[in-house]
């Protein structure tokens, strides 16, 4: 890479693509308030924004000899990356409340300060229960829901990290659910 002051984004991805970090730095400086804003706006969520910033500019690092850059552009390819990773953040947060929601719910709305603060140690308490749900988990199943419905990592990046197939770890996922549904069941009717 040469020592221009603001070198073309087209030089950057090249050095990149070699695995030069500071060339990674440099774009991240460039664009990060553009990715981060255009996930605020997806979001409406200071702190997921953050998240889909970090998480996308992770896949650029990932990704970097796969990249398409649009009239020598990253922007418009890492706002696609945001963009995507706000949708799986949005799949996984819907399955997240769905599994939540099969939580017996006790929790009413008062305007007491002490019942909020009741509220809140209630919220921890399922909270709780969903995280001694998922380590009862099998080790691989566990792995597969905290980066596919958790992280909301892509099923395609989860598994190459994992190093398994694709439909490997959709079936992970399928059987962690499936498990999980089977606890909070057994969980239920015992509490019952």
């Amino acid at each position: 890479m040469t020592t221009r002051l603001h070198p073309p984004d087209q030089e950057l991805w090249s050095a990149l693509a070699g695995g030069d970090e500071a060339a990674f730095g440099q774009l991240f400086e460039r664009y990060a308030r553009a990715v981060y804003n255009h996930a605020f706006r997806l979001c409406g969520s200071w702190s997921v924004a953050e998240d889909i910033t970090q998480a996308t500019f992770l896949v650029a690092w990932r990704r970097r000899g796969e990249a398409r850059l649009v009239d020598g552009s990253a922007l418009p390819w890492l706002l696609v990356v945001a963009t995507n990773t706000a949708r799986t953040e949005w799949r996984s947060a819907r399955r997240w409340r769905a599994l939540l929601r099969r939580v017996p719910q006790e929790r009413e709305a008062h305007a007491d300060p002490a019942d909020e603060v009741v509220g809140r140690l209630d919220d921890e308490r399922r909270m709780a229960s969903v995280l001694s749900a998922v380590r009862r988990l099998p080790r691989a199943e566990r792995e597969a829901v905290a980066l596919c419905l958790w992280s909301g990592v892509p099923y395609a990046e989860a598994a190459t990290v994992l190093g398994i197939s694709e439909v490997a770890l959709r079936s992970r996922v399928s059987r962690a659910r499936a498990r999980l549904a089977r606890i909070f069941s057994t969980d239920n009717r015992q509490e019952q």
